[in-house]
């Protein structure tokens, strides 16, 4: 049996964009995050047969008590890179949920229940600004962190090296310095 979705410890979150933008990353490193953390974790990654440049998505579940299934139909929350991924997941999105939005690849307002918080943080302008666009999935996850308050930018960071490939490790710095400044774009905007 499954926690009532509104209990703090319960959260439910679809990561979801295009092939190529790190969507399956940023959701392992959330997954691994709460797991260090010692909460119960699922993380369920779903992609198209093109992958670079299809749609990519996974669904993760942080819980203080074991998840019946990994399935996410509404989530909690959603973190959307781009259009697609918008129109075809916001609308499963709970009443006084929070849509994080790559507002870089997404201009439009979404028509939502008032009651969702809505950040539209532009994750690749700020990953360019960092000196790589690739960064955008976790300036979206900083911002995402700061915003539940469920796990801290910084435990994130704390799992960068144990999440990303030896091969990438290079970028550690980068996504560090991304995951904080989603982090504080979530934090001054409201």
């Amino acid at each position: 049996m499954t926690r009532a979705p509104s209990d703090d410890s319960y959260e439910e979150i679809i990561i979801a964009g295009f092939g190529g933008q790190g969507i399956l990353l940023a959701g392992r490193l959330l997954a691994q995050t709460a797991m260090k953390r010692g909460l119960e974790v699922t993380y369920m990654p779903s992609y198209g047969a093109e992958v670079r440049g299809g749609t990519a998505n996974c669904m993760v579940i942080i819980a203080d008590e074991p998840i019946a299934s990994p399935v996410v139909d509404r989530p909690d929350s959603l973190i959307v890179m781009n259009k697609a991924s918008l129109n075809k997941f916001a609308s499963r999105l709970k009443a006084g949920g929070l849509l994080v939005m790559n507002s870089s690849l997404i201009d439009i307002e979404p028509q939502l229940d008032n009651t969702i918080e809505i950040i539209a943080v532009p994750a690749d302008k700020i990953a360019v600004e960092l000196g790589n666009q690739k960064a955008a999935n976790m300036v979206a996850l900083g911002a995402y962190l700061q915003k539940r308050g469920i796990l801290s930018p910084d435990a994130a960071v704390a799992c960068l090296a144990e999440t990303i490939a030896k091969r990438y490790h290079k970028t550690l710095p980068v996504n560090t310095e991304a995951l904080h400044r989603g982090a504080e774009f979530a934090k001054d905007s409201g």
